[in-house]
């Protein structure tokens, strides 16, 4: 709340105060002596300035309903961007490691000996790589035998096979990957017929 309402609130509590101070009380009492009811008159004037403060109350009411709705927006806009920022900054990394899976990919598709620490090793390198993209959330988009989809799919050549149906992913020349719904990298292949 800015300075100025409360300032404004501060005076407005003490004219009510003193409004409430001044006005006459008469108490009526009943056959037996009793006092049960309590009247109160004002003059026109206190009456006016009640009007008054009432109203300027309720303009203060609204004003203060309005900044803490703003505030609102702002905290909800503010978390939108953040989360929309991670995300941006998410996409961006994992597509340099791509390059890094590509070439694991490759090492461990070269021929050799199966018995080779070294090819081993490759392997177990490779996979850690994939489980690791996999609990980011990251996923291969499915390729080999699928229909092509140019929003998944970018085809680089067309062969004529009669093994395949009409338009039908023949092989994958490098993995596409989604992110959250999100196409990181498409999947560059070739389509046949």
């Amino acid at each position: 709340m800015s300075e100025e309402i409360k300032q404004e609130q501060d005076g407005l509590d003490e004219t009510v105060q003193d409004a409430e101070a001044q006005p006459e009380t008469h108490k009526k009492e009943d056959k037996k002596g009793k006092k049960n009811k309590k009247t109160v008159t004002f003059t026109v004037e206190e009456a006016e300035r009640m009007e008054q403060l009432a109203k300027d109350y309720e303009s203060l009411k609204d004003q203060r309903l309005r900044l803490a709705a703003e505030y609102d927006n702002y905290r909800k806009r503010t978390a939108k961007e953040k989360e929309q920022i991670y995300s941006d900054a998410k996409i961006a990394t994992v597509k340099e490691f791509l390059a890094v899976y590509d070439n694991l990919e490759r090492a461990v598709a070269q021929g050799g000996d199966e018995d080779s620490p070294h090819k081993k090793g490759m392997e177990m390198i490779f996979h850690q790589f994939e489980e690791i993209l996999q609990k980011m959330g990251v996923e291969k988009i499915d390729a080999v035998g699928q229909t092509f989809d140019p929003e998944k799919h970018s085809a680089v050549m067309h062969i004529e096979d009669e093994t395949l149906g009409e338009n039908t992913v023949a092989e994958v020349f490098q993995q596409g990957f989604i992110l959250h719904g999100k196409v990181l990298r498409f999947a560059v292949v070739k389509v046949a017929n």
